[in-house]
């Protein structure tokens, strides 16, 4: 089958397509014809090991020193369940399926065997592959993030959400929309259409304003990019108001209760899938050129199969 293979760290162009086995599932297993996947941040920092320090080090013990262990990258796939093991029982042959496979990887590939009980579900009825994948990766990651700040538990929230015209900040959007939190958006000028349509109540436009110098009070700060500190905008809090940022050392779990509950708000029509841009898997390596620029809007798609 092709795949793309990751064969050092370094920029896109170490990225290469590769004939490697198809995967035979196990008894416990699905196997699934990946249709669509996505090309994220954490994708583009695993690739060149684009971390700082210290965590350069770690990082090389839990990926490979001087390339992945896991060379085919990718984290977030849709597609049709092409095979099943003599175990499952919850899925079937011809299922529409999404899913999150974190540090496993190997999304970037023709095909992907996963077991029944992984972060996979069926897709949202109403969505195309493409859509499919696009809010796997960014929606689970604000999902998490807004679920440990309580905007589910609490009544109308004040969230400032920095960073919000990337793959999390536009989810992060939806999300505190849905559980009518008020939203100020922080992003440049070119992402303001985006913000709007997608509920924003109020936006800070970065390059025109300092966001830090605003007058008003927030429930929730958060970052959805990695860019800011508490500290430098903690004075912007409640009193128990609450900092989140994706560059932190908490990492975001992955659960199906996540993919299940975008699934329920898309199919509602509560949940846009916001796609940038859409590469064919021959085109991974300006694919990830473009997502390095760091000028995306939402996600970008890398078409595996039709």
């Amino acid at each position: 089958m092709k795949a793309v293979i990751c064969t050092k760290y370094g920029p896109p162009e170490v990225l290469q397509i590769r004939d490697v086995p198809k995967p035979i599932p196990k008894d416990s297993q699905i196997l699934v014809k990946i249709v669509a996947t996505a090309v994220n941040s954490g994708d583009v920092r695993v690739r060149a090991l684009d971390v700082k320090g210290f965590m350069k080090t770690v990082m090389r013990f839990v990926l490979g020193f001087s390339k992945p262990r896991k060379p085919i990258l990718g984290t977030v796939f849709s597609g049709i369940v092409e095979q099943v093991g003599k175990n499952v029982s919850n899925f079937k042959i011809g299922d529409e399926v999404y899913g999150i496979t974190g540090f496993n990887f190997g999304t970037y590939a023709a095909y992907i065997a996963v077991s029944d009980k992984s972060v996979v579900v069926k897709k949202p009825s109403n969505a195309t592959f493409e859509e499919a994948a696009a809010i796997c990766f960014g929606g689970q990651t604000a999902y998490y993030f807004l679920e440990k700040a309580k905007v589910s538990k609490k009544a109308n929230l004040k969230i400032l959400v920095y960073g919000a015209t990337g793959a999390v900040g536009t989810a992060a959007i939806q999300i505190a929309k849905y559980h009518n939190a008020e939203v100020t958006a922080v992003c440049s000028e070119q992402g303001k259409e985006l913000v709007q349509e997608l509920g924003a109540d109020k936006i800070i436009l970065y390059n025109k304003e300092d966001y830090t110098k605003t007058a008003e009070k927030f429930d929730v700060v958060f970052d959805a990019v990695g860019k800011i500190t508490k500290k430098q905008c903690g004075h912007l809090l409640n009193h128990g108001g609450i900092f989140k940022s994706v560059e932190s050392f908490e990492m975001a779990s992955e659960e199906i209760e996540q993919l299940n509950f975008l699934r329920e708000l898309f199919e509602k029509g509560r949940y846009k899938a916001t796609i940038d841009r859409t590469y064919s898997i021959d085109e991974v390596v300006a694919a990830h050129r473009y997502v390095d620029t760091g000028r995306k809007k939402g996600n970008v798609v890398l078409k595996i199969s039709e």
